[in-house]
């Protein structure tokens, strides 16, 4: 269960698990089960076919997967799951880890947001490694996966980020999608962007809500994640406004549907669907990534 991703970031998408429950506000307009429900449910053809989005299951078949893609590429490990739902066992875990350790060709980004589970694990794994001879522990074992969170505003920033930042990790990073308010990452990492770091986010994914009930995003949140970023040294990747589209300083005359919201501050944001209202910031296209050594 491998496909080519339309997922700006990344390449392909690796399924040993799909299915997942939500946990909070970012998950309310979840797209993966927008679109179970709506077609894959109903397809014979699909591992969804007959089940509810929040049966989570174990594919067995995929476990092993990337075993047989030769040429290097950026794999999103279980896009419509979360690797550390409570619901996955440990084994199909290490399992996961396993596969990745025999494929350092690729890059795999890792996203979940459910971050305690996925600090006591690695955790569990860095000791092992150490204890076992390998003074680099998970970090120097897996410098080609990359783990991160997803939040959505500063109350989710505030909880997983610092768990984030305790995880042993090659790559941390955060996935600020759909953003859903002003969130100041300093405020999350304080004391990681100093210069002398040990512990730091190595890149920054933002993003707006798509879908029929998207929510949409003021402008100056997104600039300030950029400003953040450039002042860290951390690399940013806006990934989409989602539904929604500033009306002023719009490039390229994007056409705008059915209605607008505004502001309280006079910013108008005009419907326009994911493809029209694009990716450009002030005109910019932010598409940076983590420079990593091999």
């Amino acid at each position: 269960m491998s496909t080519k991703s339309n997922i700006e970031w990344t390449d392909t998408t690796w399924s040993p698990v799909t299915g997942c429950t939500k946990v909070s506000d970012g998950c309310k307009n979840c797209y993966a089960e927008r679109e179970v429900e709506a077609r894959w449910s109903k397809n014979p053809k699909s591992v969804f076919f007959g089940r509810k989005f929040t049966d989570v299951q174990i594919h067995l078949e995929q476990l092993d997967k990337p075993l047989q893609w030769k040429k290097p590429q950026r794999i999103f490990v279980c896009p419509r799951a979360d690797l550390f739902h409570e619901s996955v066992p440990d084994d199909v875990i290490a399992h996961v880890f396993a596969t990745m350790e025999l494929c350092p060709q690729h890059t795999f980004q890792v996203l979940t947001k459910r971050p305690e589970r996925m600090l006591e694990w690695v955790t569990w794994a860095d000791e092992f490694l150490r204890d076992s001879g390998y003074p680099q522990g998970f970090a120097g074992r897996y410098p080609h996966v990359w783990l991160g969170v997803s939040v959505e505003d500063q109350s989710t920033a505030d909880q997983r980020i610092p768990l984030l930042l305790k995880t042993p990790a090659a790559v941390r990073w955060v996935s600020v999608e759909p953003l859903l308010g002003m969130v100041d990452l300093r405020a999350s990492c304080w004391k990681s962007w100093t210069p002398n770091r040990s512990a730091h986010i190595d890149w920054v994914v933002a993003g707006g809500e798509s879908g029929p009930n998207a929510r949409p995003i003021h402008p100056d949140w997104v600039r300030n994640l950029r400003d953040q970023c450039a002042a860290a040294g951390v690399p940013l990747l806006f990934k989409q406004w989602g539904e929604w589209v500033p009306m002023m300083g719009c490039v390229g005359g994007i056409p705008v549907h059915r209605e607008k919201f505004t502001y309280t501050d006079g910013t108008i944001m005009g419907r326009a669907g994911k493809k029209a209202a694009g990716r450009l910031l002030d005109g910019v296209l932010h598409d940076a990534y983590p420079e990593v050594n091999p």
